[in-house]
């Protein structure tokens, strides 16, 4: 099943997505205040754009982990990958030059809220380093509120909170 959003109202629409071919066009109204709109179903435009904006930093080929970032009310589940260094995270905005933009409307996710630094430690092993960006609604792992300039390593499998996004690192 899949949703899609309203573009006046912000309501979910939900249909089987199995019964139409890929980049076929549909047209929905919607229940709540009556607008028709159409979309067209296949791979997001969205990332495309991100890529032609940043073309170096959507890249991963070198392998450095991914962030995951579940479904919530706002949006859908994404894969992110990380690339050796800063990575910026938050809430993407054409023109922002962060290299790990979430796809959302959750206005509690800061245009730059956090930031993981990949690195290596001093036995040549992968680090990742979590700090709040700063944001205004914070960084939260294991329900923890990270403090002004703290950092925090974290761990494949960690789980951490921005805004009323959940996000967990997928290590190498």
């Amino acid at each position: 099943m899949k949703r899609v959003r309203c573009p006046k109202c912000d309501n979910y629409i939900t249909f089987d997505e199995t019964k139409y071919q890929e980049g076929q066009s549909l047209v929905f109204q919607c229940p709540d205040c009556g607008k028709q709109f159409g979309i067209r179903l296949g791979v997001s435009k969205l990332r495309n754009i991100q890529k032609e904006e940043n073309p170096d930093e959507m890249d991963n080929k070198e392998g450095y982990g991914s962030i995951v970032v579940i479904e919530n009310i706002f949006h859908y589940k994404q894969v992110i990958p990380l690339k050796l260094g800063d990575n910026g995270i938050g809430r993407y905005m054409k023109g922002q030059k962060i290299n790990c933009p979430i796809e959302t409307n959750d206005p509690s996710i800061d245009m730059t809220h956090c930031f993981i630094n990949v690195g290596y430690d001093k036995f040549g092993k992968l680090q990742y380093i979590l700090r709040d960006g700063p944001s205004y609604t914070g960084t939260f792992v294991d329900n923890e509120i990270l403090g002004n300039k703290e950092r925090r390593v974290i761990t494949d499998g960690t789980l951490f909170t921005i805004g009323a996004t959940s996000i967990i690192l997928r290590a190498v």
